[in-house]
């Protein structure tokens, strides 16, 4: 009961404003729903917080910062539907904002030497400009969000979003392979 009322007083302490989603968690909720109702507030308070410093600082969006981090991570160029998977968004999307950057010169189109059929996507010289710029920004923005919290918070932060991350793969995979035996033969 101590746990609960500890965590409850947390709650409380970041006020109306900034609750979020955490909001949703009732003292009496089973542990593993306050767990991934805060981890859902952290991940949403730290997105809103760079979408807001991409848009004053730059102009721009995180799906284009992501779009253009994915190009920068690939200097071969990428097709655009692994593109598209990477982003995890539609075709349609990854179509839209290639031709914007392309239109600003940040991207470029151009024939897949593998597979006539596909176009292949890299950045340009000054898209590598432009976004360096941006990178370097972003990182600095996420290392004063984590400022003040000790070096082996975060680590033990890290390690442990880490565990979790696997569990959950092998939890899902376990689950899918129940669903599948429950669904019987041939379905």
């Amino acid at each position: 009961m101590a746990t609960h009322a500890k965590n409850f007083r947390l709650v409380q302490a970041l006020g109306d404003e900034h609750i979020g989603l955490e909001a949703r968690a009732q003292v009496d909720d089973h542990l593993d729903t306050k767990i991934w109702l805060r981890l859902l507030a952290c991940s949403t308070q730290i997105e809103r917080q760079i979408r807001q410093l991409l848009r004053t600082r730059f102009a721009t969006t995180l799906p284009r910062f992501d779009y253009l981090a994915q190009l920068e991570r690939h200097p071969e160029g990428l097709r655009m539907n692994v593109l598209s998977r990477f982003l995890m968004v539609t075709g349609g999307n990854v179509t839209g904002l290639t031709d914007q950057l392309v239109k600003e010169g940040l991207v470029q189109r151009g024939d897949d030497p593998e597979d006539r059929r596909s176009w292949r996507v890299a950045l340009t010289q000054t898209g590598r400009t432009e976004f360096a710029r941006m990178a370097a920004e972003h990182e600095r923005w996420l290392a004063a969000l984590f400022e003040g919290l000790p070096p082996s918070t975060k680590d033990a932060l890290y390690e442990h979003l880490g565990r979790l991350r696997v569990h959950l793969v092998r939890r899902a995979e376990e689950m899918h392979l129940a669903t599948a035996d429950a669904a019987g033969p041939g379905r």
